[in-house]
């Protein structure tokens, strides 16, 4: 599988199908995996990988600290991620993209609109993260991982990490640089002596900025207001997912096509056509 060095961290990356450039941030939260466009709820249902390639370039990757792809500890921002996403266009000679984001994918499109706008030809915001339980859950991982971290340090971190595939959502004690360390035997051994201290500082710093409000995170809403890029916002609904979310993107997005169908509507009969209608018009 083919691998880009972008900032000095290994990206494992595919890429299906011939046309415009569609770069696609992954769903699965901290586990964002180029494979949850296949495999992961609505995401296997609508089978978007079995339409959209027939008539666009679709980039999907893992993102950083995720799956195959490598990591490094620091503090972890949506411009981190945009960076990786930026960086593996100008690697495949794409100056421009659409982008398509699945839960927590969405907050990097919005922060990639809002810094790199020349880039963006349209954005698809699926099943857009938010909501108060979304916010007190992270943050209630980070808090377990880093209560686990106070009990075992860093190097028990490490053996439990090697202990099984679970990722950092099914099993927070593991934390969000967990398979980094599988992959990884030199980056274990620096994880495994790092100052715990600052460990602590980053990981709190990076939840704090993730997660930092009850509604969609990724961008201020004073930034989307300025946004003049089409996106096609389709919702949610459950403690990830919250309506709301997705409703206050509407709101805070000048060109925005919020596509009111019900979760349980949103089927591979209905979903591909409509994103590709979309798309087609805003090319």
């Amino acid at each position: 599988m083919p691998t880009a060095v972008i900032d000095g961290i290994e990206t494992r990356y595919e890429v299906h199908g011939d046309g415009p450039a569609l770069l696609m941030f992954s769903p699965g939260g901290f586990d964002a995996t180029l494979d949850k466009w296949t495999t992961l709820g609505v995401y296997a249902r609508i089978k978007l990988l079995d339409h959209l390639p027939k008539s666009y370039r679709c980039i999907v990757f893992d993102r950083r600290e995720t799956g195959r792809s490598g990591g490094r500890i620091e503090t972890l921002t949506w411009d981190n991620y945009v960076a990786q996403g930026k960086g593996l266009l100008e690697h495949l000679g794409e100056d421009r993209a659409h982008l398509l984001g699945g839960c927590m994918g969405c907050c990097p499109v919005l922060r990639f609109a809002v810094t790199h706008p020349e880039i963006v030809r349209s954005m698809i915001l699926y099943w857009p993260v938010g909501g108060a339980r979304y916010r007190i859950r992270g943050h209630a991982r980070i808090a377990e991982h880093l209560a686990y971290v106070d009990e075992n340090g860093l190097a028990g971190v490490v053996e439990l990490a090697r202990t099984s595939d679970a990722g950092f959502s099914k099993d927070p004690r593991i934390g969000p640089w967990a398979p980094v360390i599988r992959n990884d035997a030199a980056f274990a051994e620096r994880y495994a002596q790092f100052d715990v201290d600052q460990y602590r500082r980053i990981a709190t710093d990076t939840f704090n900025g993730l997660i930092d409000r009850d509604t969609s995170p990724g961008a201020e809403p004073e930034a989307l207001f300025d946004v003049d890029i089409p996106a096609l916002i389709v919702p949610g609904k459950d403690a990830a997912h919250a309506t709301s979310a997705a409703r206050y993107l509407e709101e805070c997005l000048p060109r925005a096509d919020y596509w009111d169908l019900p979760p349980d509507e949103q089927l591979g009969s209905n979903v591909p056509a409509r994103l590709l209608e979309f798309l087609n018009a805003a090319d």
